[in-house]
């Protein structure tokens, strides 16, 4: 059975991991490399490059129509997961502090 300082140490622990990842792809957008490569030519470039095939005639295909559609999801997936790092790294360093002050409040308790 767990006490509950050791739960808030598992908080912590998780808050940290996720604030570090955040930090991380904040380290990545400011990237030139980064910038250039993903940003602008996967998740700009590439998928105004796939809607605008999706209506070439040359493209009508079912199967370059579904590739097309996969393409243009995996786009969104990406950054989605993209946004969600940075929303959960957000979210994690407002919680680390709250963890860490309850952490104090129970040993100074003597939890």
């Amino acid at each position: 059975m767990t006490t509950q300082i050791e739960e808030v140490e598992i908080g912590i622990e998780q808050a940290r991991a996720m604030v570090s990842k955040a930090a991380a792809l904040d380290n990545l957008f400011s990237n030139k490399d980064f910038k250039s490569v993903i940003r602008e030519g996967y998740l700009k470039e590439e998928a105004v490059r796939l809607v605008l095939l999706k209506a070439d005639p040359g493209a009508s295909s079912e199967e370059m129509q579904d590739n097309i559609a996969g393409g243009i999801i995996a786009i969104g997936h990406f950054n989605q997961y993209l946004r969600t790092v940075q929303a959960l790294g957000s979210m994690a360093a407002k919680s680390l502090g709250e963890y860490e002050d309850l952490r104090t409040e129970l040993l100074d308790e003597g939890e």
